[in-house]
């Protein structure tokens, strides 16, 4: 069920726990308001893309092969695999 219309589009390398930011390595483009699935074993929840950073500077969009925070609400291991609903 949870892969229905979902597109890998990167995996999760690091977490920052006292920011509450996910760092992906894209495979794939995202934009502001995409919402993402993070699942692993123990991790599975969606997220709505409030704002990307690259290098310090938010952005509205990234694209494949960028690295990105992304501001999340529960903790994500640095494992999980991402996808785009």
């Amino acid at each position: 069920m949870s892969d229905t219309k979902e597109k890998l589009i990167g995996k999760v390398t690091h977490y920052y726990s006292k920011i509450g930011v996910a760092i992906i390595e894209l495979s794939d483009s995202i934009s502001v308001g995409d919402v993402l699935h993070f699942k692993d074993g123990t991790t599975d929840f969606e997220e709505k893309l409030s704002s990307i950073e690259v290098e310090h500077e938010n952005v509205s969009s990234a694209k494949k092969g960028a690295v990105v925070g992304v501001k999340v609400s529960q903790k994500v291991r640095g494992s999980e695999q991402v996808y785009k609903k």
